[in-house]
């Protein structure tokens, strides 16, 4: 009976210690604790008794939904574990739940399993019911085919999933390996909830094996907030440390707020055709019945969904053929759309593309379904038309990925050179911002223009506070914006960091203790490509050269005659193939004050081969040349005249290969546009086969050349045309070291902004980065900085309230600035004379003060001749308000407010768009040598040389009169004048 009893009381104690709670021996979730950061080591488990036992799970798992209980513990025979394909050894002290269960819970539970989704894990969220998660989508709702993330004690939600921050557990990856859909894919799981009133437990998970991540870039899940992407050196320490029971636990970082934000972001976008480059849309006509376009998108960008919007003009003899318009994307069908008659000649469509067929760079290309048949009709092909319209559109949706903290990325994320449409780059400054941060920030700011090109970017300014999405921060070490605080530095430093409010932005930090030692960072930037993997970098000491003068790179040389070859990009050539193509598209720019005398020209050589085809037109196929949109000759393929006519007759080669055209002055601009057009004819009776013939070719050879070397840099200023094109006279050194940058002794962040996109536009104009410049606040009254300026042209951006800094830029000037209103001074009688005098009888001084004063919104600039030195310039950017000074920026974007912009003083109103005066003199400015500027002012002075002319014909007249008078009095009275003469 003892033995008995014994026996009974031992049985009775094994099944006490056999069902003692998993949530008995689990460590308890505290608030100090987080999920370990990115740079953290691998964590491991405290102890062996910590561990759980996994258990599989199908990935079509419902999602189960949160019950209404007021209690949210999860009690110990509720855990859920994530599967795991290498189970780590199990503690007896856990029970498993399988996730296919079908969501039973025990009384007073509201735990809520996160269903497996594409092939994520499930861990269990143990919550409060006031702050319990949203219903996470099921498997069902997200492609099985995604790629996944990894992260260590984090787990990937569904994409565009909401995530309700939970509370910051400590957990531990568990890779599990879940196949949904013939898809498998490494996984991390982790465990997260929101501390409630009392104790919560969780189950640690153990590590058993390699963190991964995937190569596709993460493209459809992201993290949970708080958590960044995992970085090789913590992947690589979790695959060296497998679990072990009794290993000991690895720190954990200290706890950071939630944030919100994951490993990628939701993003949207539009491009349209027009974007795309092809600002007149695509024709499909006469022979040229298919055609394309290539568009690019940013690498850090993963597709989810696209649509295209698509806009049609179709003409009425092709809609009576009823045929049809076929879509490809990358050699890949999209549909088939009819083009038949309908209300209207323009018909909208919109097309569903797969996210699959959409990638880096792609071609999107149309063709008429009949194009063979309608080949043939060449009397009534040009009828047969369909044109899209430069507003199609493609809307894109997608993730914007993690890219980590590499300084080898850059000029990504910030600005990708693969987006087709214009950047917004935020620049971030101390609250007590100072003139030193914003000259580096307009240096890299000009950079960064270079880059954008015709795309265009733009410069909102935020102080004190951190920018919502990617951003470039400009300060000094200990330097405060927001919640970052600028690192200590001996020196120029260049360190890119986590965006704190959202981690897949980046913020670029840019810092130095002195205004050499930022221009050192910034500059540093933008000389050589970044090629260190690692976030930071200390900028050694480098020489800046200084410029010589019109040395930009993007100006076309004017020292010998330029190749048309060395003007084209990589990715041109001079080469047509077929008989439709478009035009050889030659891009320069100039300097904007070139000048010739009248009657020289400007001499461009061109050596071109059509090709040598039987059934070529020869009489009627031309090379069409064309300059700024200005037709200037067709180019024919045989020479002209009797003789090379009757020679070529006889069976001789009077192929015309060279020929040289002799442009006026006016035509060139500072952006300019040489189109040459191989116009290919077919004979009558050539078969339609040959048409389509892609072999054969037509060029302008490398040897064909343009001449500017016997032109002159000379011009009369103000004049804001040059300002507005090509940022002249400030590029004529292109590093702005002799142009001073000033803003109001404390600029407001509009005013910051628009310097900042005026530095992009210079810079994109000469192709230099403004490595020279210098900014001030206010106008200095003595020491270096008066210096500079009278030694420089000045640039200035104000508005109408500072009446101060405004007054005293204005003071010998034509214009006149009250508390808040601008106007024009009225010329006294000497300054009259004057203009009268010179033949300058064309200012609009009544008329310009008029506008201003019956506008209250405006914006615009003032240019003058610059009272501190009369050979230099200077331009005010002003406006009556904040609101309107930004408004600067799509103002310069629109080509006919930019052709609208001239003379001295320019008003752009929403009303009434631009409107250009001039008020005050004009002076010559140039290298002109003495004996040339004595001619040009005799031509253009005319009224005062005829004034000239007069008085120096009274005077010699007069002289000649009195001689002539003295003679014929002596001459008359011979014995006086002899008698006197003795005298």
């Amino acid at each position: 009976m003892k033995i008995l009893t014994q026996t009974l009381l031992l049985s009775s104690l094994t099944a006490a210690l056999w069902l003692t709670p998993a949530g008995a021996e689990a460590p308890v979730a505290t608030d100090n604790s987080s999920a370990a950061s990115v740079n953290s080591s691998a964590p491991t488990l405290p102890d062996a008794a910590s561990s759980t036992q996994p258990a599989s799970a199908p990935v079509n798992s419902p999602a189960p939904m949160p019950s209404d209980a007021a209690s949210s513990t999860q009690p110990a025979d509720a855990t859920i574990i994530a599967p795991a394909t290498n189970q780590a050894p199990a503690s007896d002290a856990a029970s498993v739940a399988p996730m296919n269960n079908g969501s039973t819970q025990t009384a007073g539970s509201d735990q809520v399993p996160v269903p497996v989704s594409g092939g994520e894990s499930a861990m269990p969220s143990v919550s409060s019911a006031a702050n319990a998660p949203s219903a996470t989508p099921s498997a069902e709702s997200a492609p099985a085919s995604a790629p996944q993330s990894a992260s260590p004690n984090a787990m990937a939600p569904p994409v565009n999933a909401s995530y309700a921050p939970g509370s910051e557990a400590t957990s531990q990856t568990q890779p599990s390996s879940v196949t949904g859909d013939a898809t498998s894919t490494p996984q991390t799981a982790s465990s997260t909830g929101e501390a409630a009133a009392s104790a919560q437990t969780t189950a640690p998970m153990a590590a058993t094996g390699a963190v991964t991540q995937d190569s596709s870039a993460l493209s459809a899940v992201p993290l949970p907030q708080g958590l960044s992407s995992a970085d090789p050196a913590l992947e690589a320490a979790a695959s060296a440390l497998p679990y072990a029971p009794g290993q000991v636990a690895a720190p954990v970082a200290e706890a950071q707020p939630p944030i919100a934000a994951a490993i990628n972001q939701p993003i949207s976008s539009v491009i349209s055709v027009a974007q795309m480059g092809q600002s007149r849309g695509i024709t499909l006509t006469g022979g040229q019945l298919q055609s394309g376009i290539t568009f690019t998108l940013p690498g850090d960008e993963v597709i989810t969904n696209a649509r295209l919007n698509l806009t049609l003009r179709v003409s009425a003899a092709l809609a009576a053929r009823n045929t049809s318009l076929q879509l490809m994307l990358n050699g890949q069908p999209l549909g088939t759309l009819p083009l038949g008659a309908t209300d209207s000649d323009v018909s909208d469509y919109e097309l569903d593309i797969p996210a699959a067929m959409v990638v880096s760079a792609n071609n999107l290309s149309f063709k008429i379904n009949d194009a063979d048949k309608l080949l043939c009709e060449r009397e009534s092909a040009q009828q047969y038309q369909v044109t899209i319209l430069p507003n199609t559109s493609l809307h894109l949706e997608g993730q914007k990925l993690n890219i980590g903290t590499s300084l080898r990325n850059f000029p990504r994320p910030f600005l990708d050179p693969q987006r087709m449409t214009a950047s917004t780059v935020t620049v971030g400054f101390a609250s007590n911002v100072s003139a030193d941060a914003v000259s580096a920030a307009a240096l890299v700011a000009s950079w960064l223009g270079i880059q954008s090109d015709y795309r265009g970017i733009r410069f909102p300014v935020v102080r004190g506070e951190l920018p919502e999405h990617n951003g470039i921060l400009f300060g000094h070490p200990g330097d405060r914006i927001g919640t970052l605080t600028f690192p200590a530095s001996n020196g120029p430093m260049l360190q890119v960091v986590d965006n704190p409010n959202n981690p897949v932005y980046k913020l670029l930090l840019v810092s130095g203790n002195n205004e050499e030692q930022l221009r050192q960072a910034a500059n540093r930037l933008t000389t050589q490509p970044l090629t260190t993997d690692e976030s930071q970098l200390q900028v050694p000491e480098q020489t800046i050269a200084n410029r010589k003068p019109y040395d930009a790179p993007r100006w076309i040389n004017t020292d010998r005659p330029v190749r048309l070859s060395e003007l084209l990009r990589k990715d041109q050539s001079l080469t047509s193939s077929g008989i439709w193509h478009d035009a050889l598209r030659v891009n320069f720019r100039a300097a904007p004050d070139l000048f010739l005398w009248d009657g020289d020209t400007v001499p461009v050589n061109l050596h071109y081969r059509f090709p040598s085809e039987s059934w070529i037109d020869e009489d009627n196929s031309f090379l069409n040349v064309m300059l700024n949109g200005t037709f200037l000759r067709n180019l024919t393929v045989n020479k002209v005249g009797l003789l090379e006519n009757a020679w070529h007759r006889l069976g001789g080669d009077a192929r015309q290969e060279q020929y040289q055209l002799n442009l006026e002055p006016y035509l060139i601009y500072g952006d300019n546009q040489l189109a040459l057009y191989f116009n290919i004819k077919p004979r009558a009776d050539a078969p339609c086969g040959v048409l389509l013939n892609n072999n054969i070719k037509s060029r302008i050879e490398e040897d064909s050349w343009i001449d500017l070397s016997h032109t002159r840099h000379f011009s009369m200023l103000p004049n804001l045309s040059y300002f507005v094109g090509a940022s002249f006279p400030f590029s004529r050194l292109a590093d702005f070291s002799q142009t001073t940058l000033l803003l109001p002794e404390t600029p407001s962040d509009a005013e910051l902004s628009t310097l900042l996109d005026l530095a992009a536009r210079a810079g994109k104009a000469t192709g230099l980065a403004l490595t020279q410049n210098q900014v001030l606040f206010g106008l200095p009254t003595g020491g270096t900085h008066l210096a500079r300026i009278q030694q420089s042209d000045l640039l200035a951006v104000s508005t109408t309230g500072n009446s101060a800094f405004n007054q005293a830029m204005l003071a010998a000037s034509p214009y006149d600035a009250t508390s808040s209103t601008f106007g024009v001074k009225e010329p006294d009688t000497l300054e009259k004379l004057r203009g009268w005098l010179t033949g300058d009888w064309s200012r609009q001084q009544l008329d310009a003060d008029r506008y201003f004063s019956s506008n209250e919104a405006w914006r615009g600039f003032l240019s003058y001749r610059s009272p501190w030195n009369r050979d230099r310039l200077v331009v005010m950017t002003v406006a009556t308000s904040d609101d309107q000074l930004l408004r600067l920026h799509n103002d310069l974007s629109s080509a006919q407010i930019n052709a609208g912009i001239r003379g001295d003083t320019a008003i752009i109103t929403d009303e009434n768009g631009i409107r250009s005066f001039r008020v005050g003199a004009q002076f010559p400015s140039g290298e002109l040598p003495w004996y040339m500027m004595v001619v040009w002012y005799a031509n253009q002075h005319s009224v005062l040389l005829a004034v000239a002319a007069m008085l120096l014909s009274a005077l010699v007249g007069s002289a000649a009169w009195v001689m002539l008078k003295r003679h014929a009095w002596r001459r008359l009275n011979p014995k006086q004048g002899r008698d006197s003469g003795r005298k």
